[in-house]
């Protein structure tokens, strides 16, 4: 008879520690969200500068034209290194 007794206490128990759990996790998540929509109204508005948006991100701006690139190694210290060692190879 105590152990009968014993598992009905147990189960008592479990169930209060149960409604326990179950109405402090009610408690925390029924807190006011105060600033649940602030990040996004945030990121609403400076969605013109999304990357997307960037001129970075563009197709026409994302490589440089093959004129570009020679005009910028033409200027460069790089090609005059290269000018002056290239008979040294020969």
């Amino acid at each position: 008879m105590t152990d009968r007794l014993a598992m009905i206490k147990a189960a008592a128990e479990k169930a209060k520690a149960k409604a326990e759990f179950k109405a402090a996790v009610k408690k925390v998540y029924s807190k006011p969200k105060d600033h649940y929509n602030k990040l996004t109204k945030t990121v609403k508005k400076a969605g013109h500068q999304a990357p997307g948006s960037l001129e970075c991100f563009k197709e026409e701006n994302m490589y440089y034209s093959d004129k570009e690139t020679q005009d910028f190694i033409a200027g460069s210290s790089l090609m005059d290194a290269y000018n002056d060692q290239k008979n040294d190879w020969d």
